[in-house]
């Protein structure tokens, strides 16, 4: 498969202070590629990188062949990337509706939009049920939904998924991995960071494994579930 996108090298400094110093990783079109690595391994920093929310300090972002490093979040999200980041970030006194539609605002075609807000509502039909509630006084899991949600209205070539189950009842983070392989099986291409291992390995094709803001290891998500090394070198576990 074609990659949708390539990062090489990739590095990111605040300062003095280096928040990745080398990541390199490939997503092809129409896969899921999980992003692996304890809390502080560089994923969140790695995703706003490509989503143009931190300057890029060296390296490249290709995204359809094109880098598109040091160019705005504005400018990259119209290109068809988009972010659903952790801790959602929503418009919490405005209604579940009007955080969607905000999603939708670099759309050049607002005819798209309630097609757009109907793939969505089916995604996640909790959202439909409180389409007129404020976003504020939805649960965590209501909450991260609506954050999917809001990226999908932007009809992303790429979807990046920041920390999807963090703190998320065990039932919520279910129904939130069915949603993801739904969408994986509707040619939805997704670039998902996580520290839940198994989670991840289950919903992805590929997986890359972070550390202190490097790529230390790649494979098949399937070979990766049962590579020691994933497990007690790199992510600190039994």
């Amino acid at each position: 498969m074609t990659a949708l996108l390539a990062i090489a090298n990739l590095e990111v400094r605040y300062g003095d202070l280096i928040g990745v110093a080398d990541v390199s990783l490939e997503v092809p079109a129409g896969s899921v590629v999980a992003l692996l690595g304890s809390n502080g391994a560089g994923k969140t920093t790695t995703l706003n990188a490509i989503a143009g929310i931190v300057p890029v300090s060296a390296g490249t972002v290709a995204f359809n062949g094109e880098n598109i490093a040091g160019q705005p979040a504005f400018a990259i999200v119209r290109k068809g990337l988009a972010l659903s980041p952790e801790g959602w970030r929503l418009f919490t006194q405005q209604s579940v509706e009007n955080n969607l539609l905000l999603g939708a605002t670099p759309l050049a075609d607002r005819a798209r939009i309630p097609r757009l807000l109907e793939r969505v509502y089916g995604v996640f039909p909790r959202l439909a049920e409180r389409r007129t509630q404020r976003a504020g006084t939805m649960s965590g899991g209501e909450r991260q939904m609506l954050a999917v949600g809001r990226a999908l209205m932007s009809e992303p070539r790429l979807l990046l998924l920041d920390e999807p189950s963090l703190g998320l009842a065990p039932a919520i983070v279910d129904a939130m991995y069915d949603a993801f392989a739904a969408l994986h099986k509707e040619g939805q291409t997704i670039l998902l960071a996580e520290q839940s291992v198994d989670l991840a390995l289950e919903a992805a094709d590929y997986a890359y494994v972070l550390q202190v803001g490097r790529t230390v290891l790649q494979g098949p998500a399937q070979e990766m579930a049962h590579n020691p090394d994933v497990q007690k070198v790199y992510l600190g576990l039994e």
